[in-house]
């Protein structure tokens, strides 16, 4: 049995360019442009580093908790509200902190677009494709969405440099929150107003549950938070998001000096920081061409093991840049990966239909803890006053990375085959 609401057909390919060109803004004016704007705030008012990132983990905190309730905003079909909102007010606090002249207003600033990115990245991109489509194109769109994002980065820091370099840092903050108003609202406006609400196309790993012979009925508090939350699948899933995120994280804030304490000279080091982007966007390619080929689950263990390889040839075996170069382009392959896998992981062997709300449930830690690694990391070197302990922690949380995949794939087999 199914039930349809009247929609707007499901967007074209345009729609997704227009999302993955706003996309672009958005990663590029909220995310990436925080490490150059904090250099420039730094040197013109003298403010240490640990108070100048204190802003962006504060934003990244509340953003962790933004998530749920703007997930289940999406859910109920406010998507293109939420993300026409959410860039609207960023650009309005860009725009305002560019005439900022403390540490309070510059806290005020960044953590009110760090709980801002919530509703304009990937988890909420990720539900509106979700909630407006059925699950066989939601891998498709996500992964093509992806390549777009991957430029951001590419895109937005020569960018930001060029401004910086003929102007200041006001200018720059002036020029992404025009951006966001200008660019990123008026596209994010053009997403679907309604949602498609498919019960019999929402599968879920609840709905295997469900004998073949019993009509198909799905409740909102079967495919609620708390009934996820009752999911061994979701608890693994957590954990080997949690890991993959805290060792990625710590290491991507950490890639200079590590590599630079290595024995790696300056050059070196920013070709391999080079690499990673074009990395991300190849394997993304590749998922778009063979992703069918291989399951969500397999995708997830083969990346969580290119990382545990990648840090114990990292710890253990000798620094050089053509050794290292191969490792690095599969590091940033796998984090590319992991992006689309985790978009489309509750989807596939959790709910489709309340993807939104279940998606930001399990973001809150995720966030939690990538907001915190680069600190922890940090606070490693201290201790150790060499980057060896934080290897040979991040060697132990990839491998626990890996066997959460495994016992994901071992409990999705058993709930399969018992419905059989």
């Amino acid at each position: 049995m199914s039930s349809l609401a009247s929609v707007p057909k499901a967007p074209t390919k345009l729609s997704i360019v227009e999302l993955g060109i706003a996309q672009i803004c958005s990663w590029g004016s909220l995310y990436y442009s925080f490490p150059q704007v904090a250099q420039a705030v730094m040197q013109e008012f003298s403010w240490s580093q640990s108070q100048v990132y204190g802003a962006l983990t504060l934003g990244l905190l509340v953003s962790s908790f933004a998530g749920l309730p703007i997930g289940r905003a999406i859910d109920k079909g406010w998507g293109r509200l939420v993300m026409m909102l959410g860039s609207l007010l960023a650009g309005v606090l860009l725009l305002m902190g560019s005439q900022l002249d403390s540490l309070f207003g510059f806290y005020l600033v960044f953590v009110g677009v760090g709980a801002l990115q919530s509703a304009t990245l990937y988890d909420a991109a990720f539900s509106v494709i979700a909630s407006s489509h059925n699950k066989a194109d939601t891998k498709q769109l996500i992964t093509q969405l992806t390549l777009w994002a991957g430029f951001a980065s590419t895109v937005f820091i020569p960018l930001i440099e060029v401004i910086l370099k003929y102007s200041d840092w006001r200018s720059v903050l002036q020029f992404l929150g025009v951006i966001n108003i200008l660019v990123c609202t008026r596209l994010y406006a053009r997403l679907p107003q309604q949602v498609l609400v498919n019960l019999s196309a929402s599968t879920a790993l609840s709905d295997n549950l469900v004998s073949q012979n019993t009509h198909l009925t799905v409740t909102v508090e079967h495919e609620s938070v708390k009934w996820a939350l009752k999911q061994p699948i979701f608890w693994l899933l957590l954990a080997a998001f949690s890991f993959f995120a805290a060792v990625t994280t710590a290491f991507k804030f950490h890639f200079y000096p590590l590599l630079l304490e290595k024995g790696l000279n300056i050059h070196d080091v920013v070709i391999l920081l080079a690499i990673l982007g074009p990395a991300q966007v190849f394997a993304r390619l590749l998922l778009k061409w063979f992703g069918e080929q291989i399951s969500v689950l397999s995708l997830g263990y083969i990346s969580a093991l290119v990382l545990f390889v990648f840090f114990v040839v990292l710890a253990f075996l000798p620094t050089h840049f053509l050794l290292l170069l191969p490792f690095i382009i599969l590091f940033g392959a796998a984090t590319g990966t992991m992006t689309i896998i985790k978009g489309v992981a509750v989807s596939e062997l959790l709910s489709q239909r309340h993807y939104g709300v279940i998606n930001g449930a399990m973001n809150v830690p995720i966030k939690i803890v990538t907001a915190l690694s680069p600190l922890a990391a940090a606070m490693i070197w201290l201790f150790g006053q060499s980057y060896g302990y934080l290897l040979q922690i991040l060697i132990v949380l990839s491998l626990l990375t890996t066997v959460c995949f495994v016992m994901v794939i071992k409990r999705y087999s058993k709930e399969c085959h018992s419905q059989k």
